[in-house]
């Protein structure tokens, strides 16, 4: 079975930075465009950003210049560099890659 298995959550201080990281485990023979959302407490799920199959990226206007997807095929693998961290930023995040569930989410807190 085809499984999103996220980490490198955790808590930093505003500023801070952390790496997250998304493995596809299991046999696929194909991965399209991958992304991040993320889930504050009270709200919806949101986009932070995406990045396709030749590496073009979208980020959400709010993590702008400061978060950088990356991908590697290789690995089946996506990560997420996030700076500048702010408290608002803090949710679960969430890979999202189609046609495979969505997997448990890596919890982000931000706060001094």
């Amino acid at each position: 079975q085809v499984q999103l298995v996220e980490s490198g959550g955790g808590l930093v201080q505003p500023g801070g930075s952390l790496r997250l990281s998304c493995v596809v485990s299991g046999s696929i023979s194909r991965i399209y465009a991958m992304g991040w959302y993320r889930q504050a407490p009270g709200k919806q799920r949101e986009l932070v950003a995406r990045i396709t199959t030749t590496g073009a990226a979208y980020y959400a206007d709010a993590v702008k210049g400061r978060f950088t997807i990356s991908r590697d095929d290789a690995k089946n693998t996506v990560y997420l560099q996030m700076n500048s961290l702010k408290p608002e930023d803090t949710a679960v995040y969430y890979c999202n890659v189609p046609f495979i569930p969505w997997g448990q989410g890596t919890q982000v807190t931000v706060s001094s």
